[in-house]
This record gives structure tokens, sequence and C-alpha cells, in this order.
């Protein structure tokens, strides 16, 4: 193979794998209510920009997944959206938060309609 192939090769294997990775959904956090108030708070600790409590919200998070409440994989997710606000990115935090909830598949935005009574 020609050093061209192998650079268009390497380019195209690269291209995919960050589609790969960009176009899935997040993990998802579940149906609980305490959870997506955790998730919730933690917003509003981001935006707010507010280190107290992204750090009682980082805590919360963490007794959520110890209950087995939270996923691993989504509690993942918010740490190292907790590490990126920590870090003093705040924005990016807040973007990357936005973007996590958004991509959830319960909460308020998607609760299954409910059956509609039958007439009598």
């Amino acid at each position: 193979m020609a050093t061209s192939d192998l650079r268009l090769l390497a380019t195209l294997a690269a291209f995919l794998a960050l589609t790969a990775a960009g176009c899935g959904k997040p993990a998802q956090i579940g149906a609980d209510e305490g959870v997506h108030k955790a998730v919730d708070a933690l917003f509003t600790a981001v935006t707010a920009r507010d280190a107290a409590l992204l750090d009682r919200c980082e805590k919360r998070l963490a007794e959520l997944k110890a209950a087995g409440r939270l996923p691993a994989a989504a509690h993942e997710s918010l740490a190292a959206i907790v590490a990126k606000a920590r870090s003093g990115k705040w924005e990016a935090a807040a973007e990357r938060l936005y973007e996590f909830i958004r991509g959830q598949e319960t909460g308020p935005d998607h609760r299954p309609e409910r059956p509609k009574p039958k007439g009598r």
C-alpha cells in the first residue's frame, strides 16, 4: 500500500470512530425521580458556578450510585462533567450536561402516554 493510501485509511478510520462516538445517546439515568432531582440540582450548581452546591451534588450522585439507583455508566458521565466544572470549565460543563439531559429517554418530557379511556 502506498503512503497516501495509508493516510486515507487512517483518516477514514478516525472519522468513523469520532462519528460513532458522537452519534450515540448518553448513558441513561433511568426513571428514578430522586436521580432526576439530583441531576437537576447538578445543572443548577454548574450554571450558577456554585462550588459548594457542586460538592453536595457530587456527594448525592455518589450516594445514589451506591444505593443502586444511578447506573454506573451514567454516574461516570456525570462525574466527568463535575470534574470539568471543578477545573474551571463551567460553561463547557454546562453545555455537556445540557446535552446529557436532552439525551435522556425518561423523565418529565418522556413519560409514556396514558391509555385513553374506552368509551362506554
